[in-house]
């Protein structure tokens, strides 16, 4: 049998010295495609991307890296395979694993990629399920450390639902040593045995105000994520409070950023003026998504960057 691959299910599946080497290196990666340098690393290697949940930014930016790098990327959608038809995850691993040098599987119930990644001869990437999105983050991570620097020390306000995003700042928060706030209505917190082992670095609130003074970043997502969309309309009532407005913004540190993961409801979570507005780092996350994935690929399918003497 081959070695046991390395995986990233959630962000804790790297140590605290390998996500920071892997942001810097994220960056590194934006400069030199910004030159115009050449660096096929991948070249002849083959990513699978197993979809479940509909994409933009995973697709592209898993697919555009694979490219990137010299490698290729396949979309395959249970409609198109036997995935769809009931072949027990297991199997699905077993047959992919020997074709492929890496596997991204994007997804509602964790469990799946657990099982994927236990009879996965290759590396097995979370590119989102119901509990955890550590793809996001580490693009979150890049943007912040561009925009402010490292993040260790300083204050995040998440506000809205105790989500799949929620639980990877509370992840992340553990990895990068930041203080995070969590602001959500009764409930919608986010799972209580995250909380617990993230300890004094997370606290719980339900005053979006409060979450937000003196917050160094502010994040927010949509109300109702991919599978919730018939809960919209109570959703939309419990969640009214809790829209990144001006006046959240106001009670951050004067130079706050605002992030957001997308697509996002304006006018919902968050207002025009906030998401639009000079704090708002959207775009450049949702272009790092491209840049940190990449790093990802790159460490966990090549060993990590070239070594130099």
């Amino acid at each position: 049998m081959p070695p046991s691959p390395r995986h990233l299910l959630t962000l804790l599946d790297l140590t605290a010295g390998e996500a920071s080497a892997l942001l810097h290196r994220a960056v590194e990666l934006k400069r030199m495609l910004a030159d115009g340098e050449t660096y096929l690393p991948l070249a002849r290697r083959t990513l699978a991307m197993v979809f479940e949940k509909s994409s933009t930014r995973t697709r592209v930016s898993f697919e555009v890296g694979m490219a990137q790098f010299g490698g290729h990327a396949l979309f395959l959608s249970p409609r198109d395979t036997q995935l769809g038809r009931g072949e027990p995850i297991e199997d699905s691993a077993r047959v992919l694993s020997r074709m492929v040098d890496a596997v991204m599987i994007r997804t509602f119930d964790h469990d799946k990629v657990e099982r994927f990644a236990a009879h996965s001869r290759v590396p097995v990437i979370n590119g989102l399920t119901d509990r955890f999105h550590p793809c996001q983050l580490l693009a979150d991570m890049q943007t912040y450390l561009e925009h402010r620097g490292g993040i260790q020390g300083r204050t995040v306000a998440f506000i809205g639902d105790g989500n799949n995003m929620c639980h990877s700042y509370i992840n992340a928060a553990r990895l990068f040593d930041f203080q995070l706030r969590i602001a959500s209505p009764e409930g919608f917190d986010p799972e209580a045995e995250l909380l617990a082992a993230a300890g004094p670095r997370c606290t719980l609130l339900r005053d979006p105000g409060a979450a937000a003074d003196g917050a160094d970043l502010v994040v927010t997502d949509v109300w109702a994520s991919m599978g919730q969309e018939s809960e919209q309309d109570d959703r939309a009532a419990v969640f009214a409070p809790y829209q990144v407005d001006a006046r959240v913004m106001a009670a951050a540190k004067p130079d706050a950023l605002f992030m957001h993961c997308l697509p996002a409801h304006r006018g919902e979570e968050v207002s025009a003026e906030v998401i639009d507005g000079p704090q708002s780092v959207v775009w450049d996350e949702a272009e790092n998504r491209l840049h940190a994935q990449k790093a990802l690929l790159e460490l966990l399918i090549a060993g990590g960057p070239p070594q130099t003497d």
